[in-house]
Parts: C-alpha cells; sequence; structure tokens
C-alpha cells in the first residue's frame, strides 16, 4: 500500500479516531493529541500494517496502546500539576519532614516500662523485639518454644496495658510501626 493510499484510508478514518480518543481520554485536546500519536505511529509502522486486514482495528489498537502508555508513564511520575501563580515555590520532589520529639520521648517512656518486667519476661521481649525468631530465643536461652512464646505474650499484654494508661491505643501503633 502506497503512503497516498495509507494517508486517504486515515484521513477517512480520522473522525472515528477522535471519537474512540475522546473516550479514552474525555478530554478534547487530550483526545487531539491521541490522534496525533497514533497518526505518528501508524506512518511510522504503516509497513508493519496487512493490506487485506482491518485497518481501523489496527489504528484503534495503537491508539489503546499509546493511551495506556501514557496513563502508566504519568502514573509513575506522579506528577503535581500546578495551576497556581508563580507567586509562590513549591518543591513538590521533597517529602514531609516530621517531627520526632514526640515519638522519642514515648519510646523512652516504652523502654523505662520495659525495663520494669522481670527478667524472665525482659530477656525474651527484648531479643523478639530485635528481631530474632522465637526458635532462635529458645535456643539460645535453652527454653521450650512454647515457653518462649509465652513470656513474650505476656510482657506485650503487660507493656499494652502499662503505655495505654499513658498514651491512646492510635500513638501507641504508629510509634511501634
Amino acid at each position: 500500500m502506497s503512503t497516498i493510499e495509507f494517508s486517504t484510508q486515515f484521513d477517512g478514518l480520522r473522525r472515528t479516531l477522535y471519537s474512540f480518543a475522546l473516550n479514552l481520554t474525555k478530554d478534547e485536546e487530550s483526545a487531539r493529541d491521541l490522534v496525533q500519536e497514533t497518526a505518528f505511529k501508524a506512518f511510522k509502522y504503516r509497513d508493519r500494517y496487512q493490506p487485506q486486514t482491518n485497518l481501523r482495528a489496527w489504528l484503534m489498537t495503537i491508539m489503546r496502546n499509546a493511551f495506556i502508555n501514557d496513563y502508566r508513564k504519568r502514573k509513575r511520575r506522579q506528577t503535581l500539576n500546578d495551576n497556581t501563580s508563580n507567586d509562590y515555590l513549591l518543591d513538590s520532589g521533597r517529602e514531609t519532614v516530621s517531627n520526632q520529639g514526640e515519638s522519642k520521648v514515648m519510646m523512652e517512656e516504652m523502654f523505662e516500662v520495659i525495663n520494669t518486667l522481670e527478667d524472665w519476661a525482659r530477656i525474651p521481649f527484648l531479643l523478639h523485639f530485635r528481631g530474632f525468631k522465637y526458635e532462635e530465643i529458645a535456643e539460645q536461652l535453652n527454653v521450650p518454644l512454647g515457653t518462649i512464646k509465652s513470656r513474650i505474650f505476656f510482657a506485650r499484654h503487660k507493656l499494652q496495658a502499662q503505655m495505654q494508661s499513658l498514651y491512646s491505643a492510635k500513638q501507641i501503633e504508629d510509634i511501634l510501626s
């Protein structure tokens, strides 16, 4: 198929493509851009088109794939559209910094409460808190696995009860996560 024939057939389908693009994007300007992108790709890869097949379906597949690829790109970038005047400097790429002072004080108080536990509950709890697995703790302390699990469970509940008298459940959850 020659370039002129291809161009003529493409022009005949332009309104259909625009309608499909408008349906995908829900925006007239974006739909025009999508039709333009489809035209570019169709002419670039027209040698891959099989002349006796459905040109409309081939073009709509190109358009749909271009739309999906663009959507994925925008999703990855997660850009912030700034529609405000440029009177203010915005830095949307930086994360907000939170004040860790309250967390630090709460952690210090939590460790004070942990230190009030008896050794048989405090030591397994601290080992588990530091990332050791139950089996590792049981082996290290030479105590049965079920006993270790019970001691950690007991220490956790005692710690929760004492901390709840000081803080709300939400505050405790935020600190421990």
